[in-house]
């Protein structure tokens, strides 16, 4: 991922900007500037306490050029870590280390968190394709999706712009059936992919009767899922939604379906314990 985000998102750079300024402030770090001479230095390492797979590697590279720090990594996107797994050096001034060490931990943290949930996903559903959701952290989506398919995980929509998915309550404000609606989209948006929520067979009959891309069975038992893929043999592209543990994933990956889509991968993936282990702090060197 370059500086660019998203075509609605912020950039790279103003994100870590905004990330930088909550935590510094006006003043910057007051306990740093108290105790440490300003012309110290400082080096560290970037260290996995655990397993898991990682992810953030741009967004940590802005941190650390904002900070005027200097850093080489040895882990990119995807790569797997295991405890004690150097991802990057550092090295700059000793308070600039201190001013980036808490955003670069939480963004490279969370999203490494993000990579690693969808992996165990990944896992467990063989052929079936893993994908997100827009159940993201606002301001942070695209990091998130970068994750996702740092996991191994695919994107779904990057947002209300890029596909047609009609619900019931699209239906209900539109006052309009389900193949009235969906030609209606057709013809406004004729380059984007059409899919339809459905929670039962007859939604999934009608789904197919209005010529849709994709199916949305959402909340559907196994035994439903199992149901529809028989019932469509092969006329739409069948993505299970809701209540996605890897148990059930497992079971319903195993039905035929072409695809999952998973909101926990972005909005309740924990950590992954990351930390900055100090090498050396003292004066500059000799010049």
């Amino acid at each position: 991922m370059d500086s660019t985000m998203g075509v609605s998102g912020p950039s790279l750079a103003q994100l870590v900007r905004y990330a930088l300024a909550e935590d510094l402030g006006d003043l910057g770090d007051v306990t740093s500037q108290a105790l440490i001479p300003a012309d110290a230095v400082a080096s560290g390492r970037l260290v996995s306490r655990v397993d898991g797979i990682f992810a953030g590697h741009a967004v940590g590279h802005e941190v650390i050029r904002q900070c005027g720090l200097t850093a080489t990594w040895h882990l990119h996107d995807g790569d797997q870590i295991h405890p004690r797994s150097v991802i990057a050096e550092i090295s700059g001034t000793a308070r600039a280390v201190l001013s980036a060490e808490r955003t670069l931990l939480n963004f490279i943290s969370h999203l490494s968190g993000v990579a690693t949930m969808t992996r165990s996903f990944v896992d467990v559903c063989g052929d079936c394709a893993v994908l997100d959701t827009r159940k993201t952290t606002p301001g942070l989506r695209a990091l998130e999706k970068a994750a996702v398919v740092a996991g191994g995980g695919q994107n779904h929509r990057f947002g209300l712009f890029d596909r047609i998915l009609v619900k019931d309550n699209h239906l209900a404000l539109a006052g309009a059936g389900l193949g009235d609606a969906v030609r209606h989209a057709r013809t406004t948006w004729p380059d984007l992919l059409i899919e339809v929520e459905a929670d039962d067979l007859d939604g999934v009959r009608r789904a197919l009767a209005a010529e849709v891309d994709w199916i949305l069975l959402d909340n559907m038992t196994i035994d439903q899922m199992r149901a529809a893929v028989a019932e469509v043999a092969g006329r739409a592209l069948l993505e299970g939604s809701g209540r996605m543990d890897l148990t059930r994933a497992r079971e319903a990956s195993a039905c035929g379906i072409d695809a999952l889509s998973v909101g926990a991968l972005t909005h309740s993936a924990p950590i992954v314990d990351i930390g900055l282990d100090l090498d050396d702090v003292g004066a500059p060197p000799a010049r």
